[in-house]
């Protein structure tokens, strides 16, 4: 059986680390905040509300919810974008999509301010994932999915990776985010044609299609190490993800469970996002650690 890499380890790592920077901000006087804005009541929107509102009470930052009517109008909606941006107290803002479709996504990533976008809405943040330029906020689930490979000391560079799914969300982030790690990379989506081959002869396997099961034991080539990104619900009522873990875990050296893998990795991600956008809104260098600035203060 292959090794199964969990996410808990690696979300508890990062709010470790975000714990200690987040009481060298406070010493600072500067408290970071999140701001999640949402739209009606769909079940995935409220889940990962819950989780998101755990995981920064955990580690400290303050949040607060904007929910909105589901038959909010534009013009409304963007005002609450508007006032979020002007509040110096917030320093990031979440918007849980896909909105409803009489609020125009199109119009509405120009409206958040790139510098609290803490998942990746904006056109700016987009254009600086496809630059690598490390000022800009990714999308949280692929900077998961590269947290893992990172704890896992997982190396990226020349190896050869298929990203199944094509999603704005995920799929392209995962394959920039990659890429910027000098892997060879292939996405593959609804007309590629011969998914299974691609797979197989890839070193690296991340699926994020959201279908069920899809990927089989015969997609998977021996001791090749699988991401799974998807979060399903079966025929059975059961949580279950893109793959089919139970007959890939023989064959993968390395595998992600689900639940309990990326997804629970998302909203510390999320929390390190706020975190950087605060320091970065109070121009603070956001390569330092602030806990190692306190200690260097202390002692001087």
């Amino acid at each position: 059986m292959g090794e199964i890499i969990k996410g808990k380890p690696v979300a508890d790592k990062i709010s470790e680390d975000l714990i200690k920077e987040i009481k060298g901000l406070n010493a600072k006087g500067i408290n970071p905040k999140l701001a999640i804005v949402r739209v009606g009541e769909r079940p995935d929107d409220l889940a990962y509300e819950r989780g998101a509102l755990s995981r920064s009470k955990k580690v400290g930052i303050e949040a607060e919810v904007k929910s909105l009517p589901e038959d909010i109008s534009q013009e409304e909606f963007i005002e609450v974008i508007k006032e979020l941006n002007q509040d110096k107290n917030v320093h990031g803002i979440l918007i849980f999509r896909p909105l409803p479709n009489h609020l125009d996504e199109n119009v509405i990533k120009n409206v958040i301010a790139p510098e609290k976008d803490v998942d990746c809405f904006s056109p700016v943040n987009q254009g600086k994932l496809y630059e690598g330029d490390k000022t800009g906020f990714p999308p949280c689930t692929p900077v998961a999915v590269m947290e893992i490979f990172n704890h896992y000391d997982i190396e990226l560079e020349g190896k050869d990776c298929v990203v199944i799914g094509a999603s704005n969300v995920v799929g392209k982030p995962a394959a920039l985010l990659l890429l910027n790690e000098n892997a060879t990379v292939t996405i593959c989506h609804i007309y590629t044609k011969d998914v299974a081959k691609l797979a197989r002869e890839a070193e690296i396997v991340v699926v994020a299609c959201g279908v069920p099961r899809l990927v089989k034991e015969s997609w998977i080539g021996e001791g090749a190490i699988v991401i799974d990104v998807g979060i399903n619900i079966d025929e059975d009522g059961k949580l279950c993800g893109d793959v089919d873990f139970d007959a890939i875990k023989e064959k993968a050296s390395m595998i992600t469970p689900v639940p309990r893998g990326v997804g629970s990795v998302t909203t510390s991600i999320l929390a390190k996002h706020v975190v950087k956008a605060c320091k970065m809104q109070n121009n603070i260098d956001i390569d330092k650690s602030i806990a190692i600035d306190n200690i260097d203060e202390s002692a001087s």
